[in-house]
C-alpha cells in the first residue's frame, strides 16, 4: 500500500469542558488510506477528539490539519455518530435519512433535475452496500440497533468522502452486523479512504485495525497495532487517575 500524506495530523490539541480538561496537549498524525481506532477508558474525551476535528467543540489550543490542511473542504469529510444522538422517533423513511447525506454535499436545495436522479441512485446503492435496501421506505423509529448503525453508515457512504470519522460504529452490534460493517470498511481502506474509529472493544482491535491511537485526556500512544497495542501501553491508558 502506498501512502501519500498524513490524512490527519494533530499537535498540542486541547479543549475544556465546564473548564476541566477532556483533552490536554494531544499529538498525532493518521497515514491516509488506514483504519485508525481511538482507543481509551469512559470519559477519556474520545468522543471530543471527534468532534474537535469536526469543528463541533471549541479547542483551547493545538492545531488540526486534514489533508494538509487546516481549513478542509468539509466534502471531504464524513461523520457517523452514536446512534443514540439521532431522534430516530423523527417521521422520515431510511431512504429520506440517507438521501441527508447526499443534500450535505450539495449547495442549494434548488438543484437539477440529474442530480436529483443521481442523489437517489446514490443513496439506493448505500443502502444496497449495508444490505439495508429492503428497509428503504421504513421508518427510522421501526429499526432495530443495527439497521440503525448500518444506516447511520450508509448516509456517510454516499458522501463519498475521503476521511471519515466514526463513534463506536461496533457498539451494540451482534457478530453478523459487526461482520458486515468491518468487511464494509475494509473495503473503504481498500479504496484508500481513511477512517479513524471510536473503539470499545479491546479484545477485537488486532483483528479489524491496522492503526491505534491510546488516549485517555492526553495520548498515552498512537502508531501502528503491533508497535503501539501492548500491554504496558494498556495499563498506562486504563490506569486511574
Amino acid at each position: 500500500m502506498i501512502i501519500q500524506m498524513n490524512a490527519l495530523e494533530v499537535e498540542g490539541l486541547s479543549v475544556l469542558y465546564n473548564k476541566k480538561p477532556a483533552l490536554q496537549n494531544v499529538s498525532f498524525g493518521v497515514p491516509q488510506g488506514v483504519m485508525c481506532a481511538v482507543v481509551g477508558p469512559n470519559g477519556a474525551g474520545k468522543s471530543t477528539l471527534l468532534k474537535a476535528l469536526l469543528g463541533l467543540v471549541k479547542t483551547n489550543g493545538g492545531k488540526i490539519k486534514i489533508f494538509g490542511s487546516v481549513k478542509p473542504d468539509k466534502k471531504a469529510i464524513a461523520y457517523v455518530p452514536q446512534t443514540e444522538n439521532i431522534d430516530w422517533d423523527f417521521p422520515i423513511t431510511v431512504f429520506d435519512m440517507v438521501m441527508m447525506g447526499r443534500y450535505g454535499s450539495t449547495k442549494s436545495i434548488f438543484i437539477k433535475k440529474s442530480t436529483k436522479q443521481k442523489n437517489k441512485a446514490e443513496a439506493a446503492k448505500a443502502l444496497k452496500k449495508v444490505g439495508m435496501q429492503s428497509f428503504a421506505n421504513s421508518q427510522i423509529s421501526e429499526l432495530s440497533g443495527g439497521q440503525k448503525q448500518r444506516v447511520l453508515l450508509a448516509r456517510a457512504l454516499v458522501r463519498d468522502s475521503a476521511l471519515y470519522l466514526m463513534d463506536e460504529p461496533f457498539k451494540g452490534l451482534d457478530q453478523k452486523s459487526s461482520r458486515i460493517l468491518f468487511d464494509i470498511l475494509k473495503e473503504m481502506e481498500q479504496q484508500n479512504k481513511t477512517i479513524i474509529v471510536v473503539h470499545h472493544d479491546c479484545y477485537t482491535v488486532q483483528r479489524y485495525f491496522g492503526y491505534v491511537a491510546l488516549v485517555n485526556k492526553s495520548l498515552v500512544s498512537s502508531g501502528r497495532v503491533e508497535d503501539v497495542f501492548t500491554e504496558g501501553n494498556l495499563k498506562l491508558t486504563y490506569a486511574e487517575e
